[in-house]
């Protein structure tokens, strides 16, 4: 247990008398009540690896921060106490201190906003690991979380809104605030709270507003929209407020005040409206995922529209299943897969602890896509298998070792129907919650239908192409026509791109629109990005009209066979920019940094000029 000091300072220790019954979100505050009775009472936490339990009384109570805005000199001083608790490296701080500015000389006003985790009543950070590395304690209501499970996804760093969990690079994992439940147990509040010099942070029940504290408010300017994870932290600001407050770190965003006397996030056009190309800073840390997302598509629709128009009667795709051409088909669905997991499976903080991305299956998004995407791969697996026998290549191997009569009999025919239509929907399960890992609210840009027209267009017009460049060779080798095959592959390009080029539209409406942070998302797109942007959008329609006018003329000969592989290689370059652009230019609903600290643009110029090299200044290198 933590060691109390004998000179302990009495505004250290936990004052809660009396607490209401239920909280801002009318959830009980008293945890016991809230799981039902089943959360046991008088649980050893093991903090430390130490048995015992504490002498809080309210220790299966709902605890929460407060923060009195007003009081916070911008001092650090909670930082650097929680920095030294945790033995926290300098790039790794679980409670930062940013602000907000506004108006004009003589009367300008700065807010500090000193956050760390926020507890919350639905962590969406622990509904979003697929490890189970978090967990809601009935005591305090910690969110805990474990760095020893965590496999350093960073998963959960994109679905908070408060940027509270913290992926270290170096180490490969994640770890966040833990509330300092070893001192909470013996009666102290947490070390951040202790340190304050100005009387800014305090700690208690949640819903106990402090002693000379007015106001236990759920929001203050810069703070996401509570409804996303139902934060247990409550403010106090009363001095006035310009109407609109912009932030010092590099992001795109301000703050107007609303006829409610709310904050909304606005678009700060503080880089100007310039159009840049910016090829080099296409390339992120989330390449693998790229690679990942989009190879997995392409094997999702290559397979589907191959089983499933053979099984309808289409006489081009029963022709390549019929080929020798059809085994090489599964084997590039299998690679294409196979490659995309294996790059998904680098992008982790830890590798070689990829086992443990199934362990939160009843909410994990992450968990579901990954068990899709290896069901489906399982099951095309056994399809190929299963057709091993028929395929011309194989055939007569399998004749001398099995016979004929097992080939004629139909049995692995029938076999291999079997799991090709059980592949159809775990490919669908994987490729509808890979959209689902993106419907973040902390990250609007993403948590927009264009996400799903995207994956499912890149998944038409990879696949088609996959298709073409396996089909044409095998109806080649039979002496059949091409027309049918390429009309099929062009018609799944053309419905494709329409269903991309629409979720573009949307999007752009949408974002140009928006009260929130994905507005200067867009506004990121459409200037640091802007060439690039409008490149991938003009060539987006003139992959279209080729594919329109190379169907409507029927060009199957060698110079209709060198356009079709210059629009496909268009149509793939077209895919990687727009994924690449996807993932570069989200911004998340953190909140708002300092001009050193917790800002990116100063972290990019600190590694431009090399001052990232002096590890007391707290920026890693740019990588995963």
């Amino acid at each position: 247990m933590w060691q109390v000091r004998d000179d302990e300072p009495t505004y250290a220790f936990l004052s809660d008398k009396e607490t209401e019954e239920v909280n801002y979100y009318e959830a009980p505050i008293d945890l016991i009540a809230r799981s039902g009775g089943e959360a046991p009472v008088d649980r050893e936490m093991f903090i430390n690896d130490e048995p015992g339990v504490g002498c809080n009384p309210n220790r299966n109570k709902q605890h929460a921060f407060h923060f009195t805005a007003d009081n916070c000199i911008g001092c650090h001083a909670c930082e650097a106490a929680c920095s030294e608790k945790n033995d926290n490296p300098a790039h790794i701080s679980f409670r930062s201190v940013g602000y907000v500015e506004g108006g004009t000389f003589p009367d300008f006003t700065r807010m500090n906003i000193s956050m760390a985790c926020n507890h919350c009543d639905d962590p969406v950070c622990l509904k979003g690991c697929p490890t189970g590395a978090y967990t809601k304690h009935a005591e305090y209501g910690a969110v805990l979380q474990d760095p020893d499970t965590c496999f350093g996804c960073g998963y959960c760093t994109w679905v908070c809104p408060y940027n509270a969990p913290q992926l270290d690079p170096i180490q490969g994992q994640v770890s966040k605030c833990n509330m300092c439940v070893d001192r909470l147990e013996v009666g102290l509040k947490p070390a951040c709270v202790s340190a304050c010099l100005g009387n800014a942070l305090n700690f208690g029940v949640v819903e106990n507003t402090p002693e000379n504290r007015e106001q236990a408010k759920v929001q203050i300017p810069g703070f996401p929209d509570p409804n996303i994870s139902k934060p247990n932290i409550r403010f106090q600001q009363t001095k006035k407020m310009p109407d609109e407050v912009k932030r010092t770190d590099g992001m795109p965003v301000k703050y107007h005040k609303q006829d409610d006397g709310s904050y909304r996030p606005v678009v700060d056009q503080k880089k100007g409206k310039d159009i840049f190309w910016n090829i080099k800073k296409l390339s992120s840390r989330e390449n693998p995922l790229v690679i990942f997302t989009l190879s997995t598509q392409a094997a999702l629709g290559a397979f589907f529209v191959t089983f499933l128009g053979t099984q309808l009667g289409v006489e081009s795709l029963q022709a390549l299943t019929n080929s020798v051409m059809y085994v090489p088909l599964l084997l590039v669905v299998l690679g294409l897969c196979g490659v995309g997991l294996l790059m998904s499976t680098m992008h982790l903080g830890k590798p070689l602890r990829f086992y443990r991305g199934f362990n939160n299956l009843r909410y994990s998004p992450v968990c579901r896509e990954g068990l899709g995407v290896f069901v489906f791969m399982i099951c095309v697996g056994m399809h190929m298998l299963s057709v091993l026998p028929n395929n011309a290549l194989f055939q007569s191997m399998f004749q001398s070792v099995f016979g004929s009569e097992l080939i004629a009999g139909g049995t692995l025919t029938a076999v291999a129907n079997f799991f090709g239509a059980l592949a159809i929907p775990a490919g669908a399960v994987g490729l509808y919650y890979m959209y689902r890992c993106y419907r973040i609210p902390a990250r609007p840009f993403w948590n927009h239908s264009h996400t799903g027209f995207s994956f499912v267009g890149n998944s038409l017009i990879l696949g088609g192409i996959v298709i073409a460049v396996l089909g044409v060779p095998a109806l080649m080798l039979q002496n059949l026509a091409l027309d049918s095959l390429l009309m099929i592959s062009g018609v799944m390009m053309a419905t494709g791109i329409i269903s991309e080029g629409l979720g573009l539209l949307l999007h752009a409406r949408d974002m140009n629109a928006a009260g929130n942070e994905g507005a200067a998302s867009h506004y990121i797109q459409c200037t640091t990005f802007g060439k690039s942007y409008q490149a991938r959008n003009v060539l987006t329609a003139v992959n279209l009209l080729a594919v329109i006018a190379l169907l409507a003329l029927g060009m199957s000969d060698v110079v209709g066979l060198i356009a079709w592989s210059v629009v496909a290689l268009s149509a793939i370059a077209v895919a990687l920019v727009g994924r690449a652009l996807f993932y570069v230019l989200v911004v998340p609903t953190t909140m708002p940094g300092a001009f050193f600290w917790k800002n990116k643009d100063f972290e990019q110029h600190a590694r431009d000029i090399g001052l990232a090299d002096m590890p007391q200044v707290g920026v890693v290198p740019d990588a995963h």
